[in-house]
């Protein structure tokens, strides 16, 4: 019974031995592999947000401009990965994404958030993103044209300030995406 006993103990030992082999040699491939995979996943998220973008500019791809207007400056629809054209032979039409700048007043005082700040918002002619009326102004306008929209915002627009003001806003045209 003694030899027997021995013989399994032998066993047990040589099986923990090649448990703990096996443990060691996971670590050490662990010990490699997470700073590789760490240090690219690093290089992927440095290449993705220093990359350029259509501006060439080097941030996350959106704009951050607030705007009351009624409008999300970080409309990235159709055309807007690409740069746009200055061509002043170009005419604005529906569903055209332009990039534009503009100031917004109420009897001839600037309001706050009304103003672009010449960082250039991209919309899309017909998305409905800027407040009534608005898109439908730049229509037929050309790149390097600056339009006089006039506006009126909703009674319940959200903004004391704002609500059912007529506002008018210099809209400059920079350019269209093609």
């Amino acid at each position: 019974m003694k030899k027997e006993n021995r013989k399994m103990a032998q066993q047990r030992r040589a099986q923990e031995r090649k448990k703990e082999a096996v443990r060691k040699r996971i670590s050490s491939v662990l010990a490699v592999l997470i700073p590789l995979l760490a240090l690219a996943a690093l290089v992927a998220v440095l290449v993705i947000f220093t990359a350029p973008d259509s501006s060439g500019t080097s941030d996350t791809g959106t704009d951050t401009t607030s705007d009351t207007s009624g409008s999300n400056t970080s409309d990235t629809d159709s055309g807007s990965s690409a740069s746009y054209s200055t061509d002043t032979s170009l005419v604005i039409e529906d569903g055209d994404t332009v990039n534009i700048d503009y100031v917004g007043s109420i009897d001839g005082v600037e309001f706050e958030g009304g103003n672009s700040n010449g960082a250039g918002a991209d919309l899309t002619i017909g998305s409905g993103r800027f407040i009534d009326d608005f898109e439908e102004q730049l229509i037929g306008a050309h790149p390097g044209d600056t339009v006089e929209v006039n506006v009126t915002f909703p009674e319940d627009y959200g903004n004391e300030e704002l609500n059912g003001k007529d506002a008018v806003f210099e809209v400059v045209i920079n350019g269209i995406y093609k």
